[in-house]
């Protein structure tokens, strides 16, 4: 079942690594350095994708080195600017001012696949709902169809939420391998609010009786997904900020199938459809 990380100092180690959590497949790391610190990580078996959040830093993966990646103060200044690191069993990443601070996202891949640096202007983005409907976000994504025949089974996105709107709504799901109806991928979300003192509410609950599951969620936090229909919603007054992990278990191509009873919605909710192709 679905699994809350509470926000706290990682120190720079994995938050999620594959097959040590709720997870199978799935990889994830914070990693928060001052000007001149470095790490190195050890992903093997994975690939990876380096996420600036902000600051700047040098990212190598295996002996391609990716220089001054990063040109936004914080989450909330415009796209990212990222390094898809392939399947590079060792990363270094190295500061280059104070408060630099990078996702790793990764998942299970067994085969090959070559770094390449995804600059703020091929980060592709997509406005979805409407404040009238209370489903009004962007989605930014950064490992989405750039990635065709060049990347795993790995998507990697940036959600950004008005306050008082709900996301991954109306409810869907994507735990079950039965296209072209849905296809099977973990899923990680990790939250941010501006103010800081913002929360939200995560719900995840399926259709084998088990209690559904209703989380508050702040800034910081972390959810992981492993089944079942799974809706945000931000309180009034709060932006929201939603990092986020697809991992495919067969293929690349993300098919979300929503939930019969609400499905009435999707007519209702500008720009599912859009949403729903840019996971293709």
């Amino acid at each position: 079942m679905p699994k809350l990380i509470r926000a706290g100092d990682n120190r720079n180690a994995p938050l999620v690594a594959p097959g040590t959590e709720v997870l199978t497949l799935s990889y994830f790391n914070l990693v928060r350095l001052e000007a001149g610190q470095a790490v190195t990580l050890e992903v093997p078996g994975c690939e990876t994708v380096c996420v600036v959040l902000s600051g700047r830093a040098d990212i190598a993966a295996g002996a391609q080195e990716f220089k001054n990646i990063g040109r936004r103060a914080d989450i909330w200044d415009g796209p990212a600017d990222s390094v898809y690191c392939g399947t590079c069993p060792r990363l270094t990443i190295r500061a280059q001012r104070d408060g630099t601070e990078v996702a790793v996202a990764g998942g299970m891949c067994d085969q090959p696949f070559a770094p390449f640096r995804i600059p703020p202007e091929e980060v592709e983005s997509v406005e979805v709902g409407s404040a009238e409907t209370h489903s009004r976000r962007r989605i930014c994504h950064i490992l989405g169809q750039n990635g065709a025949g060049r990347a795993g089974r790995l998507l990697v996105s940036e959600l950004y939420g008005h306050d008082g709107c709900w996301s991954g709504y109306p409810p869907h799901k994507h735990d079950t391998e039965r296209p072209p109806e849905e296809t099977d991928f973990e899923e990680i979300y990790h939250y941010r609010y501006r103010p800081e003192s913002g929360f939200g509410a995560q719900f995840c609950y399926d259709e084998a009786g088990r209690e559904p599951v209703v989380t508050m969620t702040r800034h910081g936090d972390t959810f992981l997904i492993d089944r079942g229909y799974h809706p945000t919603v931000r309180a009034p007054g709060h932006e929201g900020y939603i990092f986020t992990i697809l991992v495919g278990r067969r293929q690349r191509s993300l098919v979300q199938y929503f939930e019969p009873v609400h499905r009435p919605l999707m007519a209702k909710i500008p720009g599912i459809q859009a949403m729903r192709d840019k996971f293709r």
